[in-house]
């Protein structure tokens, strides 16, 4: 078993940055691809970005490209998404999902998740 726990959303103006955190504990990380997912209200949770168990392979949603960057820690178990540029339309609740089978996009894939962040980004 793996739990995972979100930190780091909140409100931020258009344009800034915040840098989420996705901490897990149970087992380690490493034998895991995490992806980050966000759900906004009304709507289907979405990817958003996602890295290879050994870091090799990162993907990208086209929304976020060039503005996030999703990196893993090992030494802490964590996994971030560092979000810039933000816009009002990545405000919702993002969470982080844990799977044993590679870089998937979609989210029957994930076996883990956490209870996710909330990030707000008024317009």
């Amino acid at each position: 078993q793996v739990q995972l726990v979100e930190s780091g959303g909140g409100l931020v103006q258009a344009g800034g940055s915040l840098r989420l955190s996705c901490a897990a504990s149970g087992r380690t990380l490493t034998s895991y691809a995490v992806g980050w997912f966000r759900q906004a209200p009304g709507k289907e949770r979405e990817f958003v970005a996602v890295i290879s168990r050994s870091d090799s392979t990162i993907y990208y949603a086209d929304s976020v490209k060039g503005r996030f960057n999703i990196s893993r820690d090992n030494s802490k178990n964590t996994v971030y998404l560092q979000m810039d540029t933000l816009k009002p339309d990545d405000s919702a609740v993002y969470y982080c999902g844990a799977n044993r089978f590679g870089t998937a996009t979609t989210t029957n894939t994930y076996e883990y998740w956490g209870q996710g962040t909330s990030v707000t980004v008024p317009s």
